[in-house]
């Protein structure tokens, strides 16, 4: 994309404060992942206590490293993510993930599916599934640093999307991807 997509404008907001407001509709607290290139230009638009810088101890990066170093501050806390990159994202889907979190309290992660691929950037996490992800790395196990690859070592709780609510994951990655927004 040639920039940070967090600070893309849709409308009024930034793509960021898009998903922000999303997931504040949830009622819950809301932090940033972001990584120290990204920090100061975040700091102009959020407050401090709301942006969680990665952690440079972990041997990760990209969103691998925003979620385990969220977990690493917060580590009895299970993580709701939503990438800012999917500014269709829909609250109602938000909503039945949460649903499925709530009336599913086995699993590890609960995603959505995209003709069976997972999505791990619109997920729940819970704090035993990142402990146990965090031991992995420590004991140099977990192979490639991927969400992805992250969810093959997780009890996944996986939702199929229909047709009509793949739209809702659409990732924009070129500004000609925009037109139209």
């Amino acid at each position: 994309m040639g920039t940070d997509k967090g600070m893309i404008k849709l409308h009024a907001n930034t793509w960021a404060q898009t998903a922000v407001d999303k997931m504040a509709s949830l009622n819950l607290k809301v932090l940033l992942s972001v990584n120290e290139n990204q920090y100061n230009d975040y700091l102009s638009v959020f407050e401090e206590a709301s942006l969680i810088k990665d952690n440079a101890e972990l041997p990760v990066k990209g969103p691998l490293a925003g979620v385990l170093s969220i977990h690493v501050q917060y580590p009895s806390e299970d993580l709701f993510v939503l990438a800012c990159d999917m500014p269709l994202m829909d609250t109602v889907m938000l909503n039945e993930l949460l649903s499925k979190y709530h009336n599913q309290p086995n699993a590890d992660a609960y995603i959505f599916t995209n003709d069976g691929e997972p999505e791990p950037l619109c997920a729940i996490y819970k704090a035993k599934g990142l402990a146990h992800i965090i031991d992995l790395l420590n004991a140099k196990e977990l192979t490639r640093h991927s969400m992805k690859f992250m969810l093959e070592h997780l009890e996944t709780f996986a939702t199929s999307l229909k047709d009509e609510q793949k739209k809702y994951f659409r990732n924009f990655n070129a500004h000609a991807e925009l037109n139209g927004l």
